[in-house]
């Protein structure tokens, strides 16, 4: 029986390669998870490859930069792109190549670039076997476009999402979102990062072009053959990737670079630090800070995104330069290998957050697991599980409403938040004032148990139904989601 001990012990999920469930036992930097159901046959057949793991011999490959997608059409109003979603392959251990997923048939799906004011259409075709969809995750964009866990892309079939990128410069990532498959479909590769840039950031000079660098983190499991294991315990998940490779270079000018970084892991806190320097920390999920910051450590929950810019022209050629997490070790290595020109600045003062309209509606939103005899809990939000038929918030269509995020979790596992459609501030952090990670405009926060955070959000645009849920993806998969619904 799964009862309170029982998930203070447990991992998690173990479907391993055949889908036999079991319980392991936690690791720090890993958030556990309690499900025991639904593994589709389909990721069953990871199980390939047979004699010894391949080792991973640390900085011999370097670190793959994703092309950055073409479009098929391009006018000063819109830009149309055209991407599969396919069943693949990807040397991911040194040697081996494993069945994955990925959009455009990769592993770490294309950058796509975008301009503030200048709508992108893309026509998503799912070439596997079995649904799937797509979200813009951080996109303020119509309920239709969201990737909502009903509006699937069966096999075969084609979608056109519109994105009208009418916020500000910042980075999104997009990614699967399918309901009951969205954590294994991401965890086996459904994502890519969404870059929208403006003329305003563009004019304060930061590092561009191939100074400005998405890198997406994230860890993944394999087995003594090699393996990919989709579910087990989190804390098995010790392989940890930066752009689907483990400990990669990446050969670097001494000269500033900016640094997109994307927790793409479906349940794990990076605490990143760089071996002999410090970041400087420019933006969030929802774009740039008001003020540069210099930080030590970037603190990044499963789907956070954080920009950075760390300036290399200190260093003499020839110097290596880590980039480390508290858990994970050393995840990348920056290998200074020649001079540059740099024109590039990073200015004290960036540009102003948004105002914030007067609150008119408070609400609360507890996140936390519900124990049932003889079975595994539930992930429930305020107490209810998902249903898609259910509507738990009903909100005005441009009110500001301040939201009090908690978890009174009774196993003491951490969970995340995310909200759709919308970014929002943080205002407080058990009472006092927020923590550094929360600075800037936010659409996913991590909750610890008993804590609680405080955010406001104004909620324009558009009307209908989006969903808010743990960003924990093996949390929202049994159940931890909710929807909202905007009315005139």
């Amino acid at each position: 029986m799964l009862n309170r001990r029982g998930v203070l012990a447990a991992g998690g999920i173990a479907a391993g390669v055949f889908g036999v469930p079991k319980l392991l036992a936690p690791a720090e930097g890993h958030e556990s998870a309690t499900h025991t159901e639904h593994v589709p046959v389909a990721f069953q057949e990871s199980k390939t490859f047979s004699g010894a793991r391949p080792e991973i011999v640390p900085w011999t490959r370097p670190m793959p930069v994703p092309p950055v997608l073409k479009p098929l059409v391009s006018t000063s109003k819109q830009e149309v792109y055209q991407l599969s979603i396919e069943r693949t392959t990807a040397e991911v251990l040194p040697g081996l190549q494993s069945p994955v997923m990925g959009f455009g048939g990769q592993f770490v799906g294309p950058t796509i670039k975008a301009k503030t004011g200048r709508k992108t259409l893309i026509m998503f075709q799912n070439k596997m076997d079995e649904a799937a969809n797509v979200h813009l995750h951080g996109g303020h964009v119509p309920p239709e476009h969201d990737g909502h866990p009903r509006d699937l892309i069966e096999p075969g079939r084609t979608r056109l999402y519109l994105y009208p990128n009418s916020q500000q410069g910042t980075t999104l990532w997009y990614h699967d979102h399918s309901h009951g498959t969205e954590a294994a479909h991401v965890y086996l590769g459904l994502h890519g990062a969404y870059v929208i840039e403006d003329d305003s950031e563009r004019g304060l000079n930061l590092p561009s072009g191939a100074y400005d660098v998405p890198i997406m983190l994230r860890d993944i499991q394999f087995d003594d053959s090699g393996n990919i294991v989709v579910f087990d315990d989190p804390s098995k998940r010790t392989t940890v990737l930066a752009n689907g490779v483990p400990q990669p270079y990446f050969e670097v000018a001494a000269r500033k670079y900016r640094f997109r970084l994307i927790n793409t892991a479906n349940q794990r806190i990076f605490h990143l630090r760089l071996t002999g320097d410090k970041f400087t920390r420019i933006g969030s999920d929802g774009g740039l800070y008001a003020n540069s910051v210099e930080t030590e450590e970037i603190l990044l929950s499963s789907a956070e995104r954080a920009d950075v810019v760390v300036d290399f022209s200190k260093y003499p050629v020839g110097s290596k330069v880590t980039l480390t997490d508290s858990v994970g070790g050393e995840i990348l290595r920056f290998d200074v290998v020649r001079r540059a020109s740099d024109s590039s600045r990073v200015p004290a003062v960036l540009r102003p957050l948004p105002s914030m309209p007067l609150s008119t509606v408070d609400r609360e939103v507890d996140l936390f697991y519900v124990f049932k005899p003889n079975d595994r809990p539930d992930g429930v939000i305020n107490g209810k599980v998902f249903d898609m038929d259910r509507v738990d918030f009903t909100i005005k269509r441009g009110a500001t409403e301040t939201w009090l995020i908690k978890s009174s979790d009774p196993t003491g596992v951490k969970h995340n938040f995310h909200l759709h459609l919308v970014q929002f501030r943080v205002l407080e952090r058990n009472g006092g004032p927020p923590h550094p990670s929360d600075a800037g405009l936010k659409d996913t926060i991590p909750i610890t148990a008993g804590e609680t955070v405080k955010v406001q959000a104004t909620f324009t645009g558009y009307t209908g139904r989006y969903v808010y849920h743990c960003h924990f993806l093996e949390h929202s998969w049994i159940g931890m989601m909710a929807q909202l619904e905007i009315v005139p």
